[in-house]
């Protein structure tokens, strides 16, 4: 049987060929954004080769050694603008964007050079590279390994010889001993004097305490300078092993050779990690890169956020995102039992109703001012006065940290949940209500034992998509809480454990940081990449917990709804 064109459009059978492919079409778009971000960031980890090559421009020669970043055409009128001799004929040249690392020893971490004028590229297996704490990577020729100043091997040749494989073999063992000094370092640093810093702290605040009470308690004053005795040998103690690793780990140096013939003098405490690319098999590249995605998910950014890891920004924003979480939810669902349940329903009911869908849709800078000026001025700067009056003028509360920017994103967050709790409220037939208070129920405990477990699912609907908003938000952090590095990750071991009034990072924040204020914009790129997918990933987990969550519920009291 023929249908007509005009029978078949009022079926509504395109509306839904229409509405399929809109669906396909935006999987498409997120699929292939998400596979460009992975591509981009993930790609950065691997061990790329380090091409060295000779450059002739202008009649001037020189060499070149790096890493082959990009590559794009560049229309001939351009170059010819730059002033850069373009052959009769040529529409576009290419352009290679080359990373020469050795930042201490040049002008630029990247150079861009014209393809034309590369004669002749090479990737000598002795070529290495090397991740340093500053200045970026090397790249270069290992020449000699020194040892409290006298040299304990040298080679000068450019092929790969049983005694530069003993150099180099020096040369590693060297820098593991480094890495292990640096972590007695690090621990003795943030475990150890950290502790003792923030006891000693406590007790300066106490005294602090006392005098401004007036006290006449000599033994509390006795008891305050006994502990600040022995927590000030303590620190010495550990000052001294301090000094004495540090004279360690500056023992050992080496010589490099590098693209422009020099021979540098680099300290081996500098380095974080050397190796050979252009000799490194397809397992030992596979073992470095996920040595190097490790390191960006477990450590700490250096060299201004450009390089090591990300671990604070996302602990930072695991637990904003859970303490907003605690936080939102009583509220939210306080707020939507009372309208559903309790509140008589008016102009009044209904007037509340469009200022909480109004406000879902505030831009969030303006709940950032608002947690800025309320929260943080006006109730942390009371907070001082009245709890930590002997820390004065420093504030405790009365600056931005963890606890008032998770408030701020509660604020934010919570009329998505008061919408959604109310929704599963109303989606509860009056029967089941009904039926426990004729069995002898009381209205609270309907509410309690039978309403809101029915009404749990649309609770962790609301909270998912509240953790889906608040997790990418930055403008509002930036104004209560965010910073760019901090020293310290909220949750220690000193008590009272979790610092709630100490700043954080956050991954969106970190992205922004890295994109837009970064010194080094082309070796920041990749890291953006990585971030983004990294922030991509965190919500999508915490949202995959909640949806787990809601279904368990849901499954445990369908039941009830039948």
């Amino acid at each position: 049987m023929r249908i007509s064109f005009s029978e078949w459009t009022k079926s509504g059978s395109p509306w839904v060929w229409l509405n399929a492919g809109a669906v396909a079409i935006s999987i498409i778009m997120v699929v292939g954004l998400l596979a460009l971000i992975a591509v981009r960031g993930l790609g950065h980890f691997w061990p790329a080769d380090v091409i060295q090559a000779d450059y002739e421009e202008n009649g001037r020669q020189r060499t070149i050694i790096g890493e082959l970043v990009e590559r794009e055409m560049v229309p001939a009128p351009q170059l010819r603008g730059a002033g850069i001799e373009v052959p009769e004929g040529v529409e576009a040249m290419a352009r290679d964007l080359i990373k020469v690392g050795n930042r201490d020893f040049g002008s630029a971490d990247f150079i861009w050079a014209m393809d034309h004028f590369i004669t002749h590229t090479q990737r000598p297996a002795m070529l290495f590279a090397a991740e340093r704490l500053e200045w970026g990577n090397f790249y270069g020729y290992l020449r000699e390994v020194k040892e409290a100043g006298q040299s304990v091997g040298r080679h000068t040749g450019y092929e790969k010889t049983q005694e530069y494989l003993t150099l180099w073999a020096e040369f590693q063992q060297r820098i593991d001993r480094v890495l292990d000094i640096r972590e007695q370092i690090l621990s003795i640093e943030k475990k150890d004097i950290g502790s003792i810093n923030y006891e000693i702290e406590r007790l300066r605040l106490k005294e602090r305490s006392l005098d401004l009470e007036q006290s006449t308690d000599t033994a509390a004053y006795a008891k305050i300078e006994a502990r600040r005795s022995e927590l000030n040998a303590e620190y010495e103690q550990l000052q001294q092993r301090l000094t004495d690793l540090y004279q360690q780990i500056n023992r050992d140096t080496f010589v490099a050779e590098i693209a422009d013939g020099r021979e540098v003098e680099i300290a081996v405490a500098k380095i974080v990690r050397a190796f050979l690319p252009n000799d490194m098999g397809l397992a030992a590249k596979i073992i470095h890169y996920a040595e190097k995605v490790w390191e960006f998910l477990s450590d700490e950014p250096r060299e201004a956020n450009t390089e090591g890891g990300i671990f604070p920004a996302i602990f930072g924003t695991v637990m904003m995102v859970i303490l907003m979480s605690v936080l939102v939810t009583p509220f939210g669902v306080i707020a939507a039992v009372y309208l559903r349940e309790y509140a008589k329903q008016g102009f009044i009911t209904r007037l509340i109703r469009i200022a909480v869908n109004n406000l879902a849709g505030v831009p969030s800078i303006v709940y950032g001012v608002f947690g800025l000026g309320f929260f943080v001025y006006f109730l942390g700067g009371h907070i001082d006065d009245l709890f930590f009056p002997e820390a004065k003028p420093s504030p405790t509360f009365g600056t931005g940290g963890l606890m008032w920017a998770s408030i701020t994103l509660a604020l934010l967050t919570v009329p998505v949940v008061i919408v959604a709790t109310e929704e599963g409220l109303a989606r509860i037939p009056r029967a089941v209500r009904e039926g426990s208070l004729a069995l002898g129920a009381t209205k609270f405990e309907t509410l309690w034992k039978v309403v809101l477990p029915m009404a749990s699912p649309a609770m962790m609907t609301g909270v998912i998509l509240a953790i889906a908003r608040a997790a990418g938000e930055v403008a509002p952090l930036m104004l209560v809480g965010v910073v760019k590095l901090a020293p310290s990750l909220p949750l220690d071991t000193n008590y009272p454990y979790l610092h709630l009034d100490q700043k954080f990072m956050h991954l969106g924040f970190h992205i922004y940081d890295v994109g837009f204020q970064s010194p080094n914009v082309e070796a920041a790129r990749p890291l953006v990449y990585a971030t983004a997918l990294l922030l991509v990933v965190v919500i999508a987990l915490l949202n995959f917990s909640a949806i787990a969550i809601r279904n368990h519920l849901r499954e445990k009291y369908k039941a009830l709804e039948m």
